[in-house]
């Protein structure tokens, strides 16, 4: 039976009532050879054949019996974390007497996927293809104080504040200033997270920064590094433009997973405003400059398994032309005059074909987020936040309706925001963590999209 279960990747977990007090045990902690483990066994079995709301139950009888509860597994940690009374998918029970099984039923309300307490982690019972789960436990963000509304690009640009708002939701975007850089931002919005994690930089193994603007040409992750004080950590940059978060969430994850580090920072931060073509309407109103942060840590595979439960990433280089920044200095310095051989390197503005990459976004996300359900036991409805990256309401709405999520899941500050490009997905999440509408144990889907074309997303518990 356990075999049959890990292969089912679930977990059973059996509460012994009446002969001890109650405990709760994985699979991996039951000895079968004694007469009461072979109850519980029995009672394993009971619980395996409910499927749905359905459940297999042993007959009633006297003193001395068992109960198994069959528990998908991702709700087994929190059943471990918490001492309070938790709703379960399928019951079996034995008992002395002999009886047969028959089938009851589990109310539509006690359904185990919305059990927020009892959610728990993929790999967990100790057969996890990783050396370390982890765990996302702590968030930060910073944005410039400078901002821009719309009323105030309408003396840039011919726009007006109701054509901005109603095509993109957007109503103001924050700047950098002339005595602000990026790395700066990225270090408070480390900083916060660190805090939020209760660790300290001395903590750290490893720093990601994902940008596409970093103050330096060779990557800013090392000015982070030094500004916060993280003297024992690696660095490095990622791009990957507005996926560039959800990918070095990824990618920060497998250093974790497969033992290397213990403690790593991701950072997502964009400047966009300095590539901006500010006389261009159609681009000069969707962007704005934001950083964010998270910091994943180890936790034990055997005992919580991995909240990172999946991901995927994806990439269509073909669709490069209809969004781009692509180098414009000379592409040959030696070949040039003198004046021109001291020249700076420079790139250009961003161009962006609006509505191929529209068409190209409600179709990629909604897909590749079904990429990453369909790697777990988990469906849309298990899932309790959608946190995209802040591109365009009108994206968000049709993402959403796609994937058959209510609106009332998807998180979004696009009207205040703008599109921070790396810098949305960790922004959006801070923010939801800090005012209370995400918490412990809430399952979230997140994916990012955007220049390259690159999307990406994943699928985790935060804890």
């Amino acid at each position: 039976e356990r075999e049959k279960r890990e292969r089912e990747k679930r977990e059973v977990v059996v509460v012994v009532v009446g002969m001890t007090p109650t405990h709760i045990y994985g699979v991996r902690g039951v000895n079968t050879t004694s007469t009461l483990n072979q109850r519980a066994a029995a009672a394993g079995r009971g619980a395996g054949r409910g499927t749905g709301r359905g459940a297999g139950r042993g007959g009633g009888g006297g003193g001395g019996g068992c109960c198994c509860v069959h528990v998908p597994q991702h709700i087994a940690r929190r059943l471990r974390r918490s001492g309070r009374k938790q709703r379960f998918v399928g019951i079996g029970s034995t008992s002395n007497s002999n009886s047969t099984s028959s089938s009851v039923s589990v109310p539509s309300h006690a359904k185990a996927s919305h059990e927020p307490e009892a959610r728990a982690l993929s790999g967990a019972g100790g057969r996890a293809p990783w050396v370390q789960g982890v765990k996302i436990v702590g968030c930060g963000s910073s944005v410039p104080g400078k901002t821009i509304s719309n009323h105030d690009l309408e003396k840039l640009v011919e726009t007006n504040d109701e054509w901005i708002t109603t095509r993109t939701g957007i109503q103001g975007r924050r700047v950098l200033a002339e005595d602000e850089v990026l790395s700066g931002h990225a270090s408070i919005a480390a900083e916060k997270a660190m805090e939020a994690a209760g660790i300290v930089a001395e903590d750290l193994d490893l720093i990601l920064l994902a940008t596409s603007t970093p103050d330096d040409l060779f990557g800013s992750a090392c000015q982070v590094q030094a500004s916060i004080g993280a003297h024992n950590a690696a660095a490095f940059d990622i791009t990957s433009a507005c996926s560039g978060f959800v990918v070095a969430l990824i990618t920060g994850a497998q250093y974790v997973r497969c033992g290397t580090y213990k403690n790593v920072l991701v950072v997502g931060a964009d400047a966009l405003s300095r590539f901006v073509d500010w006389n261009d309407r159609n681009t000069c109103i969707l962007f704005g400059d934001g950083c964010g942060a998270a910091v994943l840590s180890a936790q034990d595979a055997k005992e919580f398994g991995c909240n990172l439960l999946s991901f995927a990433i994806e990439s269509d280089g073909t669709g490069r032309k209809y969004l781009n920044a692509g180098y414009s200095g000379n592409p040959d310095k030696t070949g040039s005059g003198y004046d021109k051989r001291g020249a700076d390197g420079s790139y250009s503005n961003i161009y962006m074909s609006g509505q191929d990459v529209f068409k190209w976004a409600v179709r990629a996300v909604p897909a590749v987020v079904k990429k990453s359900l369909e790697q777990t036991e988990l469906t849309v409805d298990d899932i309790d936040w959608l946190v995209l990256h802040q591109a365009n309401k009108r994206i968000l709405g049709a993402a959403g309706d796609r994937l058959k999520i209510p609106k009332e899941k998807i998180i979004s500050n696009i009207s205040q925001y703008g599109n921070t490009s790396a810098g949305s997905v960790p922004l959006a999440l801070d923010e939801a963590v800090r005012k209370g509408q995400i918490k412990s144990g809430d399952l979230i889907a997140t994916a990012g999209f955007g220049a390259g074309l690159t999307c990406a997303s994943a699928l985790f518990y935060w804890d």
